[in-house]
């Protein structure tokens, strides 16, 4: 396979080791789907996460097609990701309880049909050449920091009930190390769009694992000795009713 004219050595090397990582950060919720299989209930797991990166990866593909060859790299990982994200949305429809496999296709219909569609639309009749890339480029920026802000909630979680349960220090290392590799393939194919939104995603991996040896380390023990000095009942908490699941 020849390199673009575009990537140099750096770039390839980069957004090669950007596609096996992100290909194992795709396969993350496996241990999810295989629960949902094996209990036939999708419980109290949301299809959000799935629906809006599978919507993602749409837009990072067709942004790739007006790189004139320099996103092929793009093309590859994200159509993979639309491939693996597919099938963990038709098995959650298949197993979801009527109310949340409407809710979910409504998603599917506003989001990732009417929604993209419309963008191309737009795009195709209003844009042309380097203007398309532009504005997609801002599309998929936007959209792409508007998921990585979506730890937020599983960091403020954290600080509240101080317990890591539901942030896995491997998924947090997978992500951040990710998203420094996709900024770094930005920079070295001088790509703002690529490089920009990987920032904050590599800021909020880096404070989710500062978190998770804060609270695993540091804070639980000293927690777990306040509570045996009180001499009062221990309560559980129920951290699944305090944030969504997030992947």
């Amino acid at each position: 396979m020849a390199i673009a004219p575009t990537q140099n050595a750096w770039a390839f090397a980069f957004g090669i080791m950007g596609n096996i990582i992100s290909f194992i950060v795709f396969l993350a919720p496996v241990p999810t789907f295989v629960r949902i299989c094996k209990k036939k209930s999708t419980e109290g797991f949301q299809s959000l996460p799935y629906v809006t990166a599978l919507f993602s990866a749409m837009l990072w593909i067709y942004y790739a097609l007006q790189k004139d060859g320099s996103g092929f790299l793009l093309i590859t990982i994200n159509g993979v990701g639309c491939f693996i994200e597919t099938i963990y949305i038709i098995l959650f429809v298949a197993f979801a309880h009527k109310k949340a496999r409407v809710s979910t296709l409504k998603v599917i219909g506003l989001l990732n049909f009417l929604g993209f569609c419309a963008i191309v639309l737009v795009c195709q009749l209003l844009t042309k050449g380097s203007n398309r890339a532009k504005v997609l480029g801002g599309i998929c920026v936007g959209f792409s920091v508007s998921v990585f802000a979506a730890p937020l909630s599983i960091i403020r979680v954290v600080v509240r009930t101080k317990s890591v349960e539901f942030m896995p220090f491997s998924l947090s290392f997978f992500l951040t190390l990710s998203a420094v590799t996709w900024l770094l393939y930005g920079l070295s194919i001088k790509d703002f769009y690529v490089a920009l939104p990987n920032i904050l995603g590599a800021f909020l991996g880096v404070v989710q694992m500062i978190l998770y040896i804060v609270y695993k380390y540091y804070k639980a023990p000293a927690v777990q000795e306040t509570e045996k000095t009180k001499k009062v009942p221990d309560h559980s908490i129920d951290i699944a009713k305090l944030c969504l699941e997030n992947v």
